[in-house]
């Protein structure tokens, strides 16, 4: 007898039945879990392949979707960046403008000094302005290339501009400023006086109006001479004693001779002569020469309490006026009896870009400024050296000039920062551009990518609803098949029973 079993036709069929409900119910359980009803080539061949071609295109769009946001990153950074370059060059703009409004060479070399810093921070934002290692603004090396699609057929290529060297020409092309380089000098403060009294011998002083020849120290035909005190006296000034020489033209004489000055006082008939060099007045008579009316030994001052009024170069109500190489006036002193050598040094002192000093041992005063600067005097003898006048007065020229110090200085660079906005202007324009493109390929790529998974989803996704209906439907069919199969074994008992 052999070992198997035999099953009745309707037995086997019911299980036949359940065996293929089973199987049924196991594929659509797979689809409901995994939401595939293509799962591998077995399912469907030709729609497994299909699918798998548009998801992996959607993956490779998907790599280079993130590609193109580090893009605009990095375009972002740059133009971050060159607003605020912008930003700094209106702000240079704003200084040559406000250099402008002032003659002061000294607050020009200070605005071109702010200015020189404003360059310096616009390259130091320039190289600041890099994300993840490229930097749009830093030139060569920098340029970014964003590829669109996957065979790299398209793409935008966006070349660096180089910002991080404001004087390329290739750049802002904006150079720094000179800030300019001071200079020094210093002048002699020096003077002596010595004095003669003028009267007729009998007691009778002269005064200004007076006849030279009313008094006994000149006759008709006397030359009175002004000379220096060298080795050989030279005559600095004569004057030939007529019938109509009067006092008044004795004075006037005497102070054409340049750091000499002559005072009268009408009460006692005292003639002072007050000179910054050695002199002496003298009378010839008939070619022969008498002793020195005056002689003045003068000395450098060696006190800051010293009067000016006692040095040749000033008398009361002298103004001294303090200007720059633009004629600008930093201000004005008007010589008074009290002022002092101290008060001059106060005076100079007092304004930014210059400062004074007096050597008490030299009687020499010491001038620095950082710009061009003139002391000068309403007063021809200001200065005077040796009988020499200085119709200049005290100079500095400093050694170098700012780069604002003229008008047309600070108009030529207005015109290179002008350019230098139009520049960043269009470039920021292009870089605008640029990142436009990069946006709008970024959202097309975000839509194509949908495009595609969607598609490959139509391939492949399983209808849930459908699905579970189905699940559904071989639920009861199992249930039937396994009744089905209840009933049969049942017929098998009752014919075995007649047994």
């Amino acid at each position: 007898m052999g070992d198997n079993i035999t099953l009745s036709a309707a037995v086997r069929q019911n299980l036949l039945t359940l065996q293929s409900t089973a199987d049924m119910m196991s594929g659509v359980q797979n689809k409901l879990a995994t939401g595939l009803k293509v799962n591998s080539a077995l399912d469907n061949p030709n729609s497994f392949f299909t699918a798998s071609g548009l998801n992996s295109r959607a993956s490779d769009l998907g790599n280079l979707l993130e590609d193109m946001g580090q893009s605009l990153q990095t375009i972002k950074a740059a133009d971050e960046g060159l607003q605020t370059i912008t930003n700094l060059v209106e702000t240079a703009k704003a200084k040559a403008n406000q250099a402008l409004q002032t003659q002061s060479q000294y607050e020009r070399a200070q605005f071109a000094k702010q200015y020189n810093d404003l360059l310096e921070q616009i390259e130091d934002v320039a190289k600041d302005s890099s994300y993840k290692g490229k930097n749009l603004l830093a030139g060569e090396g920098n340029d970014l290339t964003t590829i669109f699609n996957e065979d790299a057929t398209s793409k935008l290529k966006i070349e660096a501009v180089d910002y991080t060297d404001t004087t390329l020409s290739t750049g802002l092309n904006l150079t720094d400023l000179i800030e300019g380089q001071g200079s020094a000098t210093s002048f002699q403060i020096a003077g002596g006086t010595d004095s003669h009294t003028l009267d007729d011998g009998a007691g009778t002083t002269l005064n200004s109006s007076s006849l030279l020849t009313a008094g006994d120290d000149f006759v008709l035909g006397d030359v009175i001479e002004l000379r220096d005190a060298g080795a050989t006296p030279a005559a600095q000034v004569t004057l030939t004693v007529s019938s109509t020489t009067t006092v008044q033209d004795l004075i006037d004489k005497i102070e054409e001779a340049p750091g000499v000055r002559a005072e009268f006082d009408e009460g006692t008939g005292e003639l002072s002569i007050i000179s910054n060099t050695d002199a002496t007045l003298n009378v010839v008579t008939g070619g022969t020469a008498s002793a020195a009316l005056a002689t003045v030994n003068a000395t450098a001052f060696t006190s800051l309490s010293a009067s000016l009024a006692d040095a040749g170069s000033f008398k009361v109500g002298d103004t001294l006026t303090l200007t720059d190489g633009n004629n600008f006036e930093l201000g004005s002193l008007e010589i008074e009896e009290s002022t002092t050598v101290d008060d001059l040094v106060s005076f100079i002192d007092d304004f930014n870009g210059v400062s004074a000093s007096f050597n008490t041992g030299t009687g020499k005063l010491a001038i620095e400024s950082e710009t061009d600067l003139a002391l000068t005097s309403d007063n021809a003898d200001f200065n005077a050296v040796d009988f020499a006048a200085d119709p200049d007065g005290v100079t500095i020229g400093a050694l170098q000039d700012s780069g604002f110090a003229t008008d047309n200085d600070i108009n030529r660079v207005v015109d290179r920062l002008n350019n230098a906005l139009g520049n960043l202007r269009s470039q920021a324009s292009e870089f605008g551009t640029n990142l436009s493109t990069v946006e709008i390929r970024q959202d097309y790529t975000k839509s194509m990518i949908n495009t595609l998974q969607e598609g490959a989803g139509k391939l492949t996704l399983a209808d849930t609803n459908e699905e579970g209906a189905n699940l559904l439907a071989l639920q009861t069919r199992q249930q039937l098949a396994s009744t089905s199969l209840s009933f049969a074994s049942q017929a098998d008992q009752t014919v075995l029973s007649l047994f």
